[in-house]
């Protein structure tokens, strides 16, 4: 059988829109005489739909989407489709719709595989909006039996996974049911999976690890199609594949691009090479792709084409700028920059330097005369006290203002510019620098920030040489250092990634990573006090295990034993 993996990259509720797409693939999988094309996990809705599943006139939007999609098939030559799709229930109790894997051929759905494991972890709530399946069964297409399994599904191997999600193997099941199929139905078996898996570190490596010891244990070979693109924060990087039932790769779509893929079942597989994930080279590439791919699809899913930042001659700025750049073009890009009395010599400079390099447009608007203004206004409840915290964020927050007033007028959205490390500790100001529709680089560490700055220049210097080099600063009162809030980033974002992402005690970081222990402390005194700073800040573009955002929900009104 030739199959055709077609990695595509559906807008959610964009039925008119995802449905040209599954018919461009469609008719590109006809020429190259696929007998079955596989479009990802819910591609005719778009994944996660959230609480659009909620709306009658949706759900019955995406089932005659469905039908249309099955036209696809009908004709001699024409082959046949599995795609995901969101479907009413008609039982009386339980949730009003399931998430189903359809296998469409002669112009007819011919089965219909409900999704039985719903996630509830991280980013996924699926158990909030579908109801689970109770059985599984296997499926014939073009005289093939076939093994059809929605994303999660797959992910629950107890010889892989040291502690399982579920008590449930679904593919166990159906591998069981393989075992009675008469010939010429029970031979090779092949295990279809279509995912909406999101991206991060280490992702891409655990799911063919994962999929390649599943093939390997039940003899199969398992083709996986993956969605790709951005929906909101989660980044979706495709790399779907096929494993060998010796565990081994023997096709692979790109990352973080849409593909089409043949794999005939009846050719040799040649085993496909793959770099190692855990490569810390590759995983700032891979880094990279995502937060370009996550920030031009927000912008654009959101009917959006021009974003504008401030651009202060840092090293955070000017990342977010250059990842900017590749997503949008460097027409649709607008730098601002506002120097304060507070603002080194080079600031301007530095920034005005970086535009060039990106060849974006560039301005300047000075606040100094605002800030005076904002100054005396407040001289009546501010007299008899030193210059502090309140005189210091007033400057972020003026430029807040006025980045938010050019994208009233300009239509163009504003990225944030602030890294996962001053999101964490809240080294951030709350309608000041945290302003805009997205946070591109907030799930970033500082030194992260550094590691991708290099690679944006790895053709051609983008990021001038005085912003990699110079000490961070927030630069809003003389002489300010970040070092004088915050402990140096080498030394701190070790430890936010272990509290953050791993929950490790204060004890365990001091003990493990050979620092004080009461530093430990500060450091997570200043992430617990900050929860109310990010529930209200932009959303954050995933490319870690734990993001700040819908997966990591903590209160803001709590008492917290540090």
């Amino acid at each position: 059988m030739r199959i055709a993996l077609a990695q595509i990259n559906p807008t959610v509720g964009d039925f008119s829109g995802n449905l040209q797409k599954i018919r461009e693939f469609t008719e590109c999988a006809v020429a190259q005489r696929a007998d079955l094309v596989i479009f990802p996990e819910l591609a005719i809705c778009g994944y996660p739909p959230a609480d659009l599943l909620e709306k009658e006139s949706f759900v019955k939007r995406a089932e005659a989407s469905l039908a249309e999609v099955a036209a696809l098939t009908k004709g001699e030559g024409r082959p046949a489709i599995l795609c995901g799709a969101a479907l009413s229930v008609a039982q009386p109790t339980g949730k009003h719709v399931r998430n189903v894997a359809a296998l469409l051929e002669a112009g007819e759905i011919r089965s219909l595989q409900q999704k039985m494991l719903l996630p509830f972890y991280d980013v996924f709530d699926e158990q909030r909006y579908f109801e689970p399946a109770t059985h599984q069964s296997l499926a014939v297409v073009k005289g093939q039996a076939v093994a059809l399994t929605v994303c999660e599904d797959a992910w629950n191997d107890k010889v892989f996974w040291p502690r399982r999600n579920y008590s449930v193997d679904p593919v166990e099941e159906l591998m069981k049911q393989w075992a009675v199929l008469p010939q010429p139905l029970g031979g090779q078996r092949l295990i279809l999976n279509i995912s909406a898996s999101p991206y991060w570190h280490g992702k891409v490596e655990v799911r063919q690890r994962m999929i390649g010891a599943l093939a390997k244990r039940h003899h199969a070979t398992v083709v996986l199609v993956n969605q790709v693109g951005a929906n909101d924060s989660l980044v979706f990087d495709g790399n779907s594949f096929v494993a060998g039932p010796d565990g081994e790769i023997v096709a692979q779509a790109r990352g973080f691009a849409e593909d089409l893929v043949i794999f005939d079942t009846d050719s040799a597989p040649v085993k496909v090479a793959s770099v190692p994930e855990t490569d810390a080279a590759t995983q700032t590439s891979l880094t990279w792709q995502a937060l370009v791919l996550g920030t031009r699809d927000y912008v654009r899913k959101c009917g959006f084409k021009k974003a504008l930042l401030g651009l202060s001659g840092g090293i955070d700025s000017a990342l977010v700028a250059a990842i900017a750049v590749e997503a949008l073009g460097a027409e649709n890009v607008q730098g601002i920059g506002m120097p304060s009395e507070f603002s080194s010599t080079g600031s301007v400079s530095d920034a005005e330097k970086l535009a060039q390099n990106l060849g974006i447009a560039f301005s300047v608007v000075p606040v100094r005369e605002i800030y005076t203004q904002f100054s005396d206004s407040l001289q009546p409840f501010f007299a008899g006290t030193s210059f502090g915290l309140a005189e210091e964020n007033l400057q972020p927050r003026i430029r807040g203002s006025l980045l938010m007033a050019l994208s009233n007028k300009t239509g163009a959205l504003v990225l944030t510019t602030g890294n996962k490390s001053e999101m964490a500790t809240g080294y951030c100001t709350l309608y000041g620098d945290m302003v805009g529709a997205l946070a591109v680089i907030g799930d970033v560490y500082k030194t992260e920030v550094y590691a991708l700055s290099h690679y944006a220049n790895r053709e051609r210097e983008i990021i001038p040489e005085d912003t990699l080099t110079k000490p961070p600063s927030a630069e809003l009162r003389p002489g300010q250092k970040d070092t004088d809030s915050l402990p140096p980033y080498e030394v701190l974002d070790p430890i936010l990634r272990a509290y953050i992402e791993d929950y490790v005690s204060a004890e365990e970081i001091a003990a493990k990573q050979g620092v004080d222990e009461n530093l430990v402390r500060s450091v997570i005194q200043l992430v617990e006090r900050s929860e109310y700073k990010r529930q209200q800040a932009a959303p954050v573009l995933k490319v870690s295990k734990k993001s700040f955002g819908m997966g990591r929900r903590f209160p803001i009104a709590a008492k917290r034993e540090v």
